[in-house]
């Protein structure tokens, strides 16, 4: 059974790819995990040998079909479990990332399974990423990134990178959140017909129906 160690990576690799096709390199899981880069190469050896990933020197990390599996399952207890706290404890969508990394390696599948009936069976979590079903099936509409939208592109926001905990405050306080329809425009968005000014990097974080 993969440690925790191992799931994080997984997961990483694969949400990497989630919303756009380039594969993750080294340094960039580096990056995206906080760790140093060495450490990352022993442990991609480790996921390599264990058959979950593959990397050849100096280009990217790819899932196998059994890395896939399994970080799709991962995601299934992290996005249900966020969603859990946004909905049954009253948590703010930028509050959960954290706990549920706690939780996500603790709680029992049978506890995911009553969480899962209890909500309904939420298809997508707060900042809008698909929860994979029991059988690891995802639904995903198509997308296109804010940044790439064309000026006067219209339409509903599908997916708010989880990133940036400041970064969704601040969203929040202009009223974007994952369902709203906006319009995109040079100087930022337009909500009901409203100017919407957005936060740096924000056009870099919001991710729309195409």
């Amino acid at each position: 059974m993969p440690s925790p160690a191992f799931d994080d990576y997984l997961k990483t690799v694969y949400a990497h790819t989630e919303w756009q096709d380039a594969p993750i390199t080294p340094s960039q899981l580096a990056t995206a995990l906080g760790i140093a880069p060495s450490s990352v190469t022993e442990m991609v050896k480790k996921l390599s040998a264990a058959g979950l990933v593959s990397h050849q020197p100096y280009g990217a990390v790819r899932l196998t079909d059994a890395g896939r599996e399994r970080a799709l399952q991962m995601l299934r207890r992290h996005r249900l479990i966020e969603t859990w706290l946004v909905r049954e404890f009253g948590y703010a969508w930028h509050e959960v990332h954290d706990e549920a990394e706690v939780l996500e390696h603790t709680i029992s599948d049978r506890l995911l399974e009553g969480i899962d009936q209890r909500l309904g069976r939420p298809r997508f979590d707060p900042h809008g990423d698909a929860i994979p079903d029991a059988e690891g099936r995802v639904d995903r509409e198509p997308f296109v990134l804010l940044a790439d939208a064309v000026d006067g592109h219209s339409g509903r926001v599908l997916r708010v990178s989880d990133r940036d905990p400041e970064l969704l405050q601040a969203l929040e306080d202009a009223g974007i959140a994952v369902g709203v329809e906006l319009t995109a425009s040079t100087d930022g968005v337009r909500v009901d017909g409203a100017a919407t000014a957005l936060p740096d990097g924000a056009v870099d974080a919001i991710w729309v129906t195409a």
